[in-house]
């Protein structure tokens, strides 16, 4: 049953593919971008392998854990300066429970405009509508957050700029 219902969904239940510059991505699996260039994904606790997803199974009072978000805390803030501890969206500091989350909320692809728009030599303004125009609504208006894949997201941030 599930086989069929996959076979009458978009790409036949394969997922998402997008090809840029001769690789073929998942848009549909989340992805790690370094470059201080290119908006971060959420962090992933099985290093982005699709083959082993899963969350960390650490909860928030394991010094681990703890230690592990201060460091990602530590990383974002010395890639935005100019940002506060405060104004970093959680996301971006933990671990989705598959590890693979491809998504980001609005505030935190807002988060990291100003990094990317020094880092490129291009203008906020250029960034909040590329935000904008790569924001994808909830599922019929009701079902869920507004989010943005950073994959698809990045790939037209490369357009933008001629990257």
């Amino acid at each position: 049953m599930i086989y069929g219902i996959a076979q009458v969904m978009p790409n036949r239940g394969k997922g998402d593919l997008i090809t840029t510059n001769g690789k073929t991505y998942y848009a549909n699996i989340g992805q790690e971008f370094k470059s201080e260039s290119y908006f971060n994904a959420r962090p992933s606790a099985v290093g982005y392998n699709a083959a082993g997803s899963g969350g960390s199974n650490k909860g928030p009072s394991n010094p681990e854990y703890l230690a592990d978000v201060q460091k990602r805390i530590d990383i974002i803030l010395a890639q935005n300066p100019e940002m506060k501890k405060e104004e970093i969206p959680v996301e971006i500091v933990t671990a989705s429970a598959s590890g693979l989350d491809p998504d980001i909320s609005v505030l935190a692809a807002k988060f990291q405009m100003k990094r990317i728009a020094k880092a490129r030599n291009i203008k906020v303004a250029e960034l909040e509508t590329l935000i904008e125009n790569n924001t994808e609504k909830p599922l019929l208006s009701l079902f869920g957050p507004e989010k943005i894949n950073v994959l698809k997201l990045n790939i037209a941030l490369d357009k933008l700029t001629g990257k």
